[in-house]
Order: structure tokens, then sequence, then C-alpha cells
């Protein structure tokens, strides 16, 4: 079947060279096979299979075989009339094409004194296969065992997302434009805008934090950041959010408050809800309906509760018949 290039750095069969540079940018920095010291096995192969896709496709003639041919085609088929490749297709070495990216690899440092530059060698001892030559492409360093030192990745960017009540509790789809400064092929810093889509899940709290994996600033020599976006709530007009709970004040005359009330209100996804209140209600009295309040993120189809605290309006004036007859019906 051979290998999908355009899968491989996750581009369409369309991608321009701007294009090409970005994805094998992005995903050559996270699969380098010294930031991945604990699979290195699978970063090899990720890395090496980048690095191929990445020359085939930036190379018109190439790519133009690839895309009529496929990889074989590439390897063993040169097409009739060019000059094709003499002994096969054989890809560069990868830590070459990485460092026309970021110049020196951003993974290495300068030896010092009693420093050994080592090359890297796979399980088994052997070079890697498909490359050639006798020496590994990856290189790793060591220093008296101290181990590599490793580009620095710096703190993640945070920026509030504030989502209304119904958003929260509906969920919602946000599309968030962001700008952000690159590294070109050449070394320069350029600014580049995106737009990320962030799925809002129903019952998410404020707090939640939503993390796009080096979506911040590219530097030189540098990790990129990660860009986190933390879930923040906008007042809402009734109800106020305790936890999965929602709360609201309802305030009610001394009549009501002895005689019984119905509540009418709207619910958050649009529902009217009637609520018969027949116990005497006194200042702070608390009523409890219960699955009426937000959605619990990780219960799908539950629900908290919502709870009512009720205040009472007593009047500033009273008759002297409306006294009389208030003390002769609270009396019986």
């Amino acid at each position: 079947m051979g290998l999908d290039y355009y899968n491989i750095l996750k581009v369409n069969r369309n991608a321009t060279d701007e294009d090409l540079k970005k994805s094998y940018r992005r995903l050559a920095m996270k699969w380098h096979p010294d930031k991945n010291p604990t699979n290195k096995a699978e970063a090899e192969a990720k890395f090496k299979q980048l690095s191929e896709a990445y020359e085939v496709l930036s190379d018109s003639h190439k790519r133009q075989i690839y895309d009529q041919r496929g990889e074989e085609g590439l390897k063993d088929m040169p097409p009739p009339g060019s000059s094709g490749f003499s002994d096969g297709f054989n890809p560069r070495n990868a830590e070459d094409i990485f460092a026309e990216f970021f110049g020196s690899s951003p993974f290495e440092y300068t030896p010092k004194s009693g420093v050994r530059n080592t090359k890297f060698q796979s399980e088994g001892g052997g070079t890697f296969a498909g490359f050639g030559g006798n020496e590994n492409m990856f290189r790793t360093y060591s220093c008296n065992g101290a181990g590599a030192n490793w580009p620095k990745k710096p703190p993640p960017i945070e920026s509030k997302l504030p989502c209304t009540l119904e958003e929260l509790y509906n969920g919602s789809t946000r599309k968030m434009k962001i700008s952000r400064t690159v590294v070109d092929f050449n070394g320069q810093a350029l600014p580049e805008s995106e737009i990320l889509t962030i799925d809002v899940k129903p019952g998410w709290k404020k707090g939640t934090k939503i993390t796009f994996p080096d979506k911040g600033n590219v530097q030189p020599n540098q990790l990129p950041a990660d860009l986190v976006f933390v879930i923040d709530e906008k007042p809402h007009s009734i109800f106020t959010r305790d936890s999965n709970d929602l709360m609201m004040n309802h305030t009610v005359s001394l009549a009501e408050a002895m005689g019984g009330i119905t509540v009418n209100l709207k619910t958050l996804d649009g529902r009217s809800l009637s609520i018969p209140v027949t116990d005497i209600v006194s200042p702070g009295y608390e009523l409890v309906v219960e699955k009426e309040g937000m959605p619990i993120a990780k219960e799908s189809g539950n629900r908290g509760d919502l709870r009512i605290k009720f205040d009472v309006k007593f009047p500033t004036k009273l008759t002297s018949d409306q006294r009389a007859r208030l003390r002769r019906a609270l009396a019986s």
C-alpha cells in the first residue's frame, strides 16, 4: 500500500509549501526522539516518516511522481523519460531536514570539556531502517551521565472564556480567533492567525481548562507554549450557581407567605416551570426542587437541584381594623 505522506503531515492534497512547513515544524518538534525519552521507538518511526513525507511533498518533481504512482513509484518506478532516481529514492538524513528549520537542533548543546557527542542507537544497536548508510540520524548527548540539555517549554498562555449560564447548561460551540508568532523556514518570526473551535460541554464549571498544545508563540530554540482557555461564568439576572446546584431568591408578601403561592419561572433551557409552595414561608425559608439544577458533566443525564430562598416582605402600615382581623385569624 505504501505510506500516505499527506496523512503523515496532517495536510490535504492541495497543501501549499507554507502548509507543509507549518505542519512539519509542529509535528517534528512534537516527535523528535530526544524529546520523547519514554517512547523513543515510536518517536523514531514517526520522526523518520515526517521527514520523508516533507522531503517528498516539498519537492515538486518528487511530489508529482508520488501523486501519480505512490511511494513505490518513487522508489521503484521512475516515470519514463525522466532522469529518475538511479538507485531508487533514498530519503535524506532526518536531522538535516530538522536543522534547516531550527538552525542547529534545539535539542543540542555545545559540549564542554569531557563531554562526548555520540550517535543515538536504536533498539538492537542497528541503524534506523530506510535511511541507508552506517550512521543513525538521531543524536543524543551525555555529560558525565547528566543527560541532554532539553529546550525549555514556556509557561502556558491562559485566557478567560466567559460563558453564560445558558451556555454552560445547554452546551455551546465557540470559535476563537487567535494571533501568535511563529518561526518561518528561514528562522524569521512572523505573525499567524488561526481559528480554534471549543466545544463547551453541558455542566462545565468556572475554572475548567481547555488546552490547545503548542498553539502559543514559537520562539527560536524553544518549544512552543500551550494555549489554555479557562471557563468563566457571566452573571445571570435570576440564577447563581453553587457547584451543581442553581440558586435563586424570591420575595413574597406576608399574605403569600402564610396563604400559599405558586412560583413561576423560566429554566435555562427555556421550559416554563410552576412550583407550588404550600408550607408557611418564614424569612430565609429555602425550597429545594430536585433535578432542576445544572447538568453534572461526569454523570450523563443527572442534574443538581434548584434551591429557592425566600424573603418575606412585611407591610409597613396596618389599619386598626386590619390589625384586629389579623389577631383574630392568628388566634384561631
